[in-house]
C-alpha cells in the first residue's frame, strides 16, 4: 500500500518587466491544511520565478508525497515533463544554444525525484480560485524600490 501523503500544490511566478523585479508564490494543501509561501528578487525573469515557486513548494514538503501540481506556466510544465529528461540525457544541454536557468532546473529535478508528481495545466486568469490567488500573491511579492 502507498502511504505517501496526498498533496496539492498551486504555484505562480510574476515579473515587473522581463527581466526585472519578480515574485513567486505557492499554496500547498495537505489534508485540508493550507501552507502559503512567497518571495521575490530584485533582478530576475518570469521563467525563473515560475521554477522557483515550484522548487520552494516541493522543498517545503517534509516527506516523499503524491503531488498533484497545478500551474498555468507551459514553460514550467513542459520543462518538468518533456524537456528535463532530454536535457539530462544530453548532460544538461539543449539541442541548440545555452540552457537557461540550468541551476534551477537541476535543483527542481532533484526535488521532483523525491515525490510522485502529476502535473496539471490550468488556464491562467480563467477563474480557477487558487490559481488566481497564487497569481495575486506572486505579484504582491515583487520587491518595489
Amino acid at each position: 500500500m502507498n502511504h505517501k501523503p496526498v498533496v496539492e500544490i498551486y504555484s505562480d511566478g510574476a515579473c515587473s518587466g522581463n527581466p526585472g523585479p519578480g515574485g513567486w508564490a505557492a499554496v500547498i494543501l495537505i489534508n485540508g491544511k493550507r501552507t502559503e509561501l512567497s518571495g521575490g528578487e530584485q533582478q530576475t525573469t518570469n521563467n525563473r520565478m515560475e521554477i522557483l515557486a515550484a522548487l520552494n513548494a516541493l522543498r517545503a514538503l517534509k516527506q516523499p508525497s503524491q503531488v498533484t501540481f497545478y500551474t498555468d506556466s507551459s514553460y514550467l510544465l513542459n520543462g518538468a515533463t518533456a524537456w528535463l529528461p532530454e536535457w539530462k540525457q544530453r548532460n544538461w544541454k539543449r539541442k541548440k544554444g545555452k540552457l537557461a536557468n540550468i541551476d534551477l532546473w537541476q535543483e527542481l529535478d532533484r526535488a521532483l525525484s523525491e515525490h510522485e508528481v502529476k502535473w496539471v495545466w490550468v488556464r491562467g486568469h480563467a477563474g480557477n480560485t487558487l490559481n488566481e490567488y497564487v497569481d495575486q500573491m506572486a505579484r504582491a511579492a515583487i520587491p518595489h524600490h
